[in-house]
């Protein structure tokens, strides 16, 4: 690969100085529209019952309320299309979860709104409640979902896991259970809807998908996609919960736009936003893994139950990763796995970064701990004798034929931290407070997968004006991760090594490319990317046309570098050549849809092409956990992950830093308690405790580039990976300082005091 002019590059992030002068516009700052309307939702205040009536008469007559909206007034479907058609707008006929919307009110200011909804009356005969995934999988259990309760069963069967058992010296099992986790992002959920005079609807507002929004719309009005126009505005933070959670409520809004031909606003206060959103998927699992004596693995088996709540939304495709992830990255000939999404009356749950895997790595990463002690072998050697390489078989039956860096994030973890060091010091500590170093590795599929195959692509435009500067288009999205910043390198390297300060990216609107597919999966680098560098090396072409004719040699001799058109000593300005071109009516525009490359999935074996491609890491984190309060401090923690190549190292390592303070969180301290007639009792951040300032440990960001040859200039997606492996080396160090097994997360204080007999740990 030549050497490049940008990408690998750290440049400063295109949107930093909006953001931090506080320029940028979210969507509650957008300025008031002409009659501007508010709206706030009326919720069930029970998990479980039917709808008997809905008294809206005393509301109604609060001074500034304009409407109240219900079900029967949808004129399209009550139905917010996603992977099953299951999930309803507003609840009709019955409720499923505590908070689900059944109408809308719509005033002329928050005052009246608050009012109005206090004045709502609504009459339900309670069911029960069924809230473990446990009890909903009785075959006499009450069925929540049209469905059934049991959304899909996803499983592997690869060779014959009792021959692989029973030649195993050594057979661990272990049960582990994660909770839920919430999004915690910075900016509530808003949205603002708008009707046009052609009878469409433009909608605005903080979100990671444009096109499942512009599809509800349209789905909920009755209208076609060409009539709903979806902008996202600046978004603070998603990590998932901004995926299909706008959806529902853009078309709630919408309708109520429609319905008073106003524009409608509704934003969320955090409190609601808890209560109302997706969250990670609760999680049981029962693992058993058999290994010769000296540590080749042999076998594996997995049960994982995800709690999905009431609505599928997108828990088939969560669970369906979580199993091509269960058994980790390593090379096992004989597997059989099950997992299952179970509907409970509780908030949907939804995608979370990492997408079901944290919930898996951690009890794959801990059975395998227990697998080293049991065999009285080093974890991160055990991981080094099974790891895949270059050349291996997934456990899916999927060869890898390029870009797997595993072995040497696991290598420069290891030196990095000084683990055999640290690890024999942890052996060694004494008192109250022990010490404790654990590792975890793992692999993330990069892109949809075989899953997503039918909705995997993303479009691209891009626009050379006459003076050299460039715009371009996708229908990906920025919400903090650096999208833009990436993109941005991507296009100013493709153009020739130019500026990436002459480089533009507009806002994302359904308007301007075709359906490029959600921004989930780590996907907007390698799908929009390619998709530009496309769009890129089309126009790079007819410049460097014009560019021969100037430089008097054939086009394909031009050498483009730098931003500059050369030949010999002889050179010309990318800008110089863009006027030229300009002047001469050459087109400098282009457009460009990747799709991604074929995969493949039998439902039956689990066998076949996963995904195109993995990025892959390990992680080490160092704690002292003090065994008289229970309290777990995390020292240290290296991260090194393997992303095939860097575009913007500042970038790479803010976002492992950052993915490591969430999987702390996740580790440790989030921990969102139900009651007993499901409600939602710590719905905000006095209670639901995520990690801050003084929480945050040293954190070595490790980058391994093992280019991958089909993504832009070698990169492959890894904003998810960060976050995924923490909570299994966590709980892995935490387990090393105690000498006390660890089969649940977050891992609380009172339950480190339950693993030394001082107190019970409560029931979550």
């Amino acid at each position: 690969m030549k050497e490049l002019d940008i990408v690998g590059k750290s440049i400063d992030r295109p949107d930093a100085r909006a953001k931090v002068s506080g320029r940028a516009l979210y969507c509650d700052d957008l300025p008031s529209v002409s009659g501007l309307l508010y709206a706030g939702i009326i919720k069930s205040p029970v998990p479980a019952g039917r709808i008997k009536g809905i008294h809206i008469e005393d509301a109604l007559s609060v001074d500034g309320v304009v409407d109240i909206v219900l079900a029967h007034h949808i004129p399209g479907k009550n139905l917010v299309p996603l992977i099953f058609d299951d999930w309803i707008v507003l609840a009709d006929k019955e409720v499923r979860y505590a908070g689900e919307p059944i109408g809308v009110v719509v005033a002329e200011h928050p005052r009246a709104l608050d009012i109005a909804l206090n004045k709502v009356k609504v009459d339900i005969e309670p069911l029960p409640a069924l809230l473990s995934p446990f009890d909903a999988m009785k075959p006499d259990a009450r069925k929540i979902n049209p469905r059934g309760n049991i959304f899909n069963h996803h499983k592997i069967r690869r060779g014959d896991v009792e021959s692989g058992f029973a030649e195993a010296d050594i057979v661990v099992e272990g049960e582990y259970q994660t909770g839920y986790q919430e999004h915690a992002y910075l900016e509530p959920l808003s949205l603002m809807a708008k009707p046009t005079p052609d009878q469409g609807m433009q909608v605005w507002g903080g979100m990671q998908c444009p096109f499942y929004v512009q599809s509800a719309v349209a789905t909920v009005l009755g209208i076609a996609l060409n009539k709903v126009e979806v902008i996202q505005t600046t978004t603070g933070g998603a990590f998932g919960g901004k995926e299909d959670v706008p959806s529902r409520f853009a078309g709630i809004v919408a309708l109520a736009a429609w319905r008073s031909g106003r524009a409608v606003r509704l934003t969320f206060s955090r409190e609601e936003d808890i209560v109302s959103t997706s969250k990670r998927h609760p999680s049981f699992s029962r693992y058993r893994i058999g290994a010769r004596r000296d540590g080749r693995l042999v076998a594996c088996t997995a049960e994982v139950i995800m709690d999905a709540g009431a609505y599928a939304t997108l828990s088939p495709s969560v669970s369906w990763r979580a199993t091509v992830h269960c058994c980790g990255p390593y090379r096992i000939p004989n597997v059989r796995v099950d997992v299952y999404a179970v509907a409970t009356n509780k908030v949907p749950a939804g995608a979370f970064r990492g997408f079901g895997t944290p919930q898996v790595i951690f009890a794959m990463e801990r059975v395998m701990d227990e697998l080293a002690n049991q065999l009285k072998m080093d974890p991160l050697e055990l991981r080094r004798r099974n790891i895949l390489r270059r050349g291996d078989t997934t456990v899916t039956g999927q060869r890898l034929p390029w870009s797997v860096g595993l072995g040497r994030t696991l290598q420069e973890c290891a030196k990095k931290s000084n683990w055999k060091k640290r690890r024999k010091a942890a052996e060694q500590s004494t008192g109250t407070k022990k010490r404790g170093i654990g590792c975890a590795t793992f692999l993330y599929g990069v892109g949809l997968g075989a899953a997503g195959r039918k909705i995997d692509r993303a479009e691209a435009s891009v626009q050379v004006e006459g003076d050299g500067s460039v715009r371009f288009s996708v229908g990906t999205t920025e919400m903090g991760q650096g999208m833009e910043s990436v993109l941005t390198q991507i296009v100013a390297e493709a153009l020739g090594g130019i500026s990436p300060g002459l480089v533009t990216m507009t806002e994302v609107s359904t308007s301007r490319v075709q359906d490029s597919g959600p921004t989930v999966a780590s996907r907007a680098t390698y799908m929009s990317g390619n998709a530009l560098r496309i769009a890129c090396s089309q126009i790079l072409n007819r410049m460097r046309a014009v560019a021969g004719e100037r430089l008097h040699i054939p086009a394909s001799r031009v050498v483009v570098t730098g931003g500059r058109f050369k030949a010999g000593t002889e050179e010309i300005d990318f800008r110089e050549i863009a006027c030229e071109c300009f002047e001469r009516h050459v087109p400098l525009s282009a457009r460009a849809l990747y799709d991604s490359p074929p995969t493949s999935w039998d439902a039956e074996t689990g066998q076949g092409k996963a995904y195109v491609v993995y990025s892959y890491a390990t992680h080490i984190a160092e704690v002292e956990v003090d065994t008289e309060t229970g309290i777990v401090s995390v020292l240290r923690f290296w991260a090194a992950h393997d992303v095939g190549k860097a575009v913007n190292p500042q970038l790479v390592e803010g976002q492992i830093e950052g993915g490591v303070v969430q999987g702390i969180g996740y580790a440790l301290m989030e921990s969102l308690l139900t009651a007993n007639d499901g409600h939602i009792l710590n719905p905000d951040f006095e209670t639901y405790i995520i990690p801050t300032s003084k929480d945050i440990p040293e954190i070595y960001p490790i980058i391994v580039e093992s280019p991958y040859p089909e993504g832009p200039f070698g990169a492959k997606g890894f904003g998810e990976t960060p976050l995924m492996g923490c909570g299994a080396a966590i709980a892995n160090a935490v387990s090393n300082a105690i000498g006390r097994p660890i089969t649940r997360l977050p891992i609380l204080p009172e339950d480190i005091l339950a693993l030394f007999k001082i107190c019970s740990a409560p029931n979550r």
